[in-house]
């Protein structure tokens, strides 16, 4: 099992609201990696946010020995050869720790960045990226005149195909478009949030996929856990979560969601309608589910709640459904970190050693690509 915690702000006991809010500088986020090193988690999730995460990761990585970065990239916000020549630097000095998060996010995320693409084609993009992307780590020479990019001789100047391993590809997405994209090119298929019966008809799904082009795939979850003693001090905890969901906070969360055209998103919303009923446990989605975070926090809403043995009887439901690694977290981060890795962590088969990445044998997954590509 793998088990990762999140790394981004904001960050506080209830960060949606200024009271709750904790200041995240470069101070903060050390405390956060070393911890998660110390704890023993497999690695952090650092995903898009105020900081950029590659920055972050690079400034992060000299505080850890064995701690992995799951690192976000957007395809096309950066040319393709620059961010494997990137990835190539990263795994050099990291002993092959980086993990690649692909996200392609939503249109109005992207808009911010010159992005303009439309849902559907941001994923054909994505498809000719990754392409170009298997292909320099293979070591090759790249000459390439596509829809989307263009290189001429394209190298990269490391030893990717001697000494230095691909990072291996992480993604998320629940739209046809990007279920193909992810059966096609990585390694880990992520999902947000949903119940293990949820999950297990979406992994057959993506596993059927992935088969259609001779490949197997691992899986994912992005959830919260309220971990305490017992179950009713986890739920007491998730009250005082709830009584602090304003509707102010209710409401800016929603229209922001409101406007993406992320299908998982959507997903997450439809959990619990953006709406707060009087009784919390109305939004428990499934047994020590409970989807009310998505009310205030965009992305992956949802939380495991209750006890030690609760959460790991929850934690094996996933199992059970496909899942294979967990990326959590809590609020505060550090607090949640450390009552998780005391309560949970000790009790569960974590990954910790680093693995050389997978081999990717490009062309013969993409044969039907080789007539717009040309070799240098």
């Amino acid at each position: 099992m793998n088990v990762f915690w999140y790394m981004c702000a904001p960050d506080g006991a209830y960060p949606w609201q200024p009271e709750g809010s904790r200041k995240v500088d470069y101070g903060y986020y050390k405390q956060l990696a070393q911890a998660y090193d110390h704890l023993g988690y497999t690695g952090a999730l650092f995903a898009t946010g105020a900081h950029d995460v590659w920055v972050l990761a690079s400034a992060l990585l000299s505080h850890t020995e064995r701690l992995r970065f799951l690192v976000a990239i957007h395809p096309g916000l950066v040319a393709p050869t620059l961010l494997a020549k990137m990835a190539a630097t990263f795994q050099e000095f990291s002993r092959d720790r980086l993990l690649i998060n692909v996200v392609s996010g939503d249109a109005k995320m992207l808009g911010a960045y010159g992005m303009m693409l439309p849902h559907d084609e941001r994923y054909d993009m994505a498809d000719e990226y990754l392409q170009l992307w298997h292909r320099l780590f293979a070591g090759e020479s790249v000459t390439h005149k596509g829809k989307y990019f263009s290189t001429e001789g394209a190298k990269l100047a490391l030893p990717v195909s001697e000494t230095i391993a691909p990072p291996p590809l992480w993604f998320g997405g629940s739209s046809d478009k990007a279920i193909d994209v992810a059966a096609k090119h990585v390694d880990t298929y992520l999902s947000w949030g949903e119940t293990p019966e949820q999950i297990r008809h979406k992994i057959e799904t993506v596993r059927v996929r992935a088969a259609q082009y001779g490949r197997e795939l691992q899986y994912g979850i992005r959830l919260y856990v309220i971990v305490r003693d017992t179950d009713e001090q986890a739920w007491e905890a998730a009250a005082d979560l709830y009584a602090r969901m304003d509707d102010t906070a209710i409401a800016s969360n929603q229209r922001f969601v409101g406007k993406s055209d992320s299908v998982g998103q959507q997903r997450m919303t439809a959990m619990h309608g953006g709406l707060k009923p009087d009784n919390l446990r109305d939004l428990e989605v499934a047994p020590n589910l409970w989807a009310g975070i998505g009310l205030v926090r965009p992305g992956p809403g949802t939380a495991i709640v209750g006890s030690p043995d609760t959460v790991l009887r929850t934690l094996e439901a996933y199992q059970q459904a496909g899942v294979e690694t967990f990326i959590l977290s809590g609020m505060p981060l550090l607090e949640e970190a450390y009552r998780f890795g005391e309560k949970v962590l000790p009790r569960l088969d974590v990954q910790r050693d680093v693995a050389p990445a997978r081999n990717f044998t490009w062309s013969t997954l993409f044969d039907r690509d080789l007539s717009t590509v040309k070799s240098a």
